[in-house]
């Protein structure tokens, strides 16, 4: 759960700024370096990207640990963030794809709101760009991406058998993967309904969120 809670942060900070910045330069450099990364992040798997990044910023760079098992947030509440260095490379491989569904996602439905009538009355009335675009267009884009938002995060917190068993790390997908293969038929259920009840928790958050993005939907 800490490195699906983590991913999933990583994954919407990075992906809504990633499309809101692609939108707002349509056709030109920005936009273009948006949607490769956005593009190289959907083709590349986690299975291929975590050994590159390991391989490259662990092994040849050393600037992050994956040997150590001391993974985890749990000194970090007590101010103790000695092992940021084992987390942030199982987060980037695990959270790259999500990032890079919820930008394509966000540039589509941005630029889709800054063509609208409102947009344009916001500009020529003389508002600040800034207020333009995250009071008036990042809101009212903000519907598309919040169902994906939903099933994303459920997916991650569910675990991952190949970033846990890359990167060592215990989580709940290899014990899944392990249930299936000595039939531990309780653990199976009890995953499938932990999965199905988060499924149903965000959906319910996603709805109550739908109505503070757009007020005319608690109507």
């Amino acid at each position: 759960m800490q490195l699906g809670v983590a991913t999933f942060l990583f994954a919407a900070i990075f992906g809504l700024g990633l499309g809101i910045f692609s939108s707002l330069n349509q056709n030109g450099l920005g936009d273009y370096a948006g949607v490769f990364v956005a593009t190289i992040g959907a083709a590349m798997p986690s299975i291929v990207l975590a050994p590159i990044l390991t391989i490259v910023f662990a092994v040849q760079l050393g600037w992050f640990n994956v040997l150590s098992s001391d993974y985890g947030f749990t000194d970090w509440f007590r101010g103790d963030f000695s092992n940021w260095r084992q987390v942030v490379l199982p987060t980037i491989a695990l959270g790259f794809l999500p990032m890079a569904f919820i930008a394509r996602i966000t540039r589509a439905s941005m630029l889709e709101v800054l063509r609208q009538d409102y947009i344009r009355t916001a500009r020529a009335k003389g508002l600040a760009e800034f207020s333009v675009v995250m009071r008036h267009a990042a809101r009212n884009a903000m519907i598309p991406v919040l169902t994906v938002l939903g099933p994303i995060f459920a997916g991650l917190i569910t675990g991952s058998l190949v970033i846990e068993t890359l990167f060592a790390i215990p989580g709940l997908g290899r014990e899944f993967v392990r249930s299936v293969l000595i039939r531990d038929y309780g653990l199976i259920m009890g995953v499938t309904v932990f999965y199905a009840v988060v499924i149903a928790f965000m959906n319910l958050i996603v709805d109550l969120l739908y109505g503070f993005a757009d007020p005319r939907i608690r109507y």
